[in-house]
């Protein structure tokens, strides 16, 4: 009988999606395997795969490319030979391309490019379409020779404006915007700028780096991490969450640090950092920035945060206002490193380095002296860090 093709529940909180586009087109043959649509959801794009065989024929009001579309919706059927299509649907009871149907294929979705012609990422492929590209005619920057966004991207920069252009909200990007909306909307929110010495943070990264393998590195946001832990199990409101009629306290602190993506940011989850090592935490934070940057993160990744960090210093922020990344109480951002002249005591002028930290607050759970205090404490950790991580 004909194989309902619907769009499938990619998380377990997930409603709705992004249709991206179909991966065969209308009568072509589907092996079972075999990507034929590109989904996303709020974090990530993937190729659902067919759990049968048969001919793919795809519906006459089947949702076009970047349209938002309910979880179940109906797209087309996988006809065996001979089969027609069903005059009235299905039951609910009919094997569909969903997560219930198939947890495999759709836990397990590919974001691997379609392997017939150029290799490509999900999004690259839709920028190509709304773009009129050929993908034959790129350059990749992707691994194995993989076409990504920004090389499709790229090459329409010298192409001249269309009269009206749009850019789809994707849905990690509605995402994003009701979560940043929900807090600014349900704290209030008070930012403290601080600066302090990062010479000593400087030197030891130095040290380290000369000393550990590649993958074993700990970055500044790592360092800082491990400082900002010590410096919360001292003021362990600023890690608190409002819980009406409680303020919940962490039992453990875990940090989220914010990543930059190609599909935007997304915050995984550092776990236990004030217990673990700098060279566990540079471990698990380079892997979780390999499965964010490759949309490989899973959900348990990306949940039971305490704090945020982060850092726009590689590229060339000094100071920023961060927002809270709700329920949590406190958000703190790291600016660039600059060396800067600073004077001594005796008014002879050094040049040292610097670093400005940026923490965002919420004044119904912290007041400011509290929070002023915290910073105090972590420039008092960064200023001196061997101090405090021995």
């Amino acid at each position: 009988m004909p194989v309902e093709i619907t769009l499938p529940r990619l998380g377990w909180s997930m409603e709705e999606g992004t249709f991206l586009g179909w991966l065969k087109k209308d009568g072509d043959n589907v092996k079972e395997g075999e990507p034929i649509f590109t989904l996303e959801n709020e974090k990530a794009a993937q190729d659902v795969e067919s759990i049968d065989w048969g001919i793919l024929c795809i519906l006459s009001d089947a949702p076009k490319s970047g349209a938002v579309v309910k979880v179940g919706c109906l797209l087309g059927y996988l006809l065996k030979p001979g089969e027609a299509l069903p005059l009235v649907p299905p039951p609910i009871s009919a094997v569909t391309v969903s997560a219930a149907a198939s947890p495999l294929s759709i836990l397990n979705a590919s974001t691997r490019p379609h392997q017939e012609g150029t290799p490509a990422s999900p999004r690259a492929r839709r920028a190509a379409r709304e773009n009129e590209i050929d993908l034959a005619t790129l350059h990749s920057t992707g691994r194995g020779g993989r076409i990504r966004e920004r090389d499709v991207l790229a090459s329409v920069v010298s192409k001249p404006l269309k009269q009206s252009q749009t850019v789809p909200i994707t849905a990690l990007r509605r995402t994003i915007a009701e979560r940043m909306l929900q807090s600014l909307q349900k704290t209030a929110p008070v930012t403290l700028h601080c600066r302090c010495d990062a010479t000593s943070l400087v030197a030891l990264r130095l040290r380290l780096k000369s000393i550990a393998s590649e993958s074993a590195v700990p970055s500044y946001t790592d360092i800082i991490a491990k400082l900002t832990a010590n410096a919360l199990s001292n003021h362990p409101m600023l890690a608190g969450r409002w819980d009406d009629p409680f303020i919940r306290l962490p039992d453990s602190f875990h940090i989220g640090i914010a990543v930059d993506t190609e599909q935007g940011l997304v915050v995984p989850v550092l776990r236990d950092v004030a217990k673990l090592s700098l060279s566990a935490i540079a471990q698990q934070s380079h892997r979780l920035i390999e499965l964010a940057r490759n949309k490989g993160l899973k959900p348990a990744d990306l949940q039971g945060y305490c704090f945020t960090l982060s850092n726009l210093g590689h590229l060339g922020i000094e100071a920023f206002t961060p927002i809270i990344n709700y329920p949590e109480t406190a958000i703190l951002g790291l600016g660039a490193i600059v060396r800067d002249p600073v004077a001594l005591a005796d008014g002879t002028l050094v040049s040292r380095d610097q670093l400005t930290l940026s923490l965002t607050f919420d004044h119904r759970i912290v007041d400011g002296a509290p929070a002023a205090r915290f910073l105090q404490n972590l420039r008092q950790f960064i200023e001196a860090p061997l101090d405090w991580l021995l």
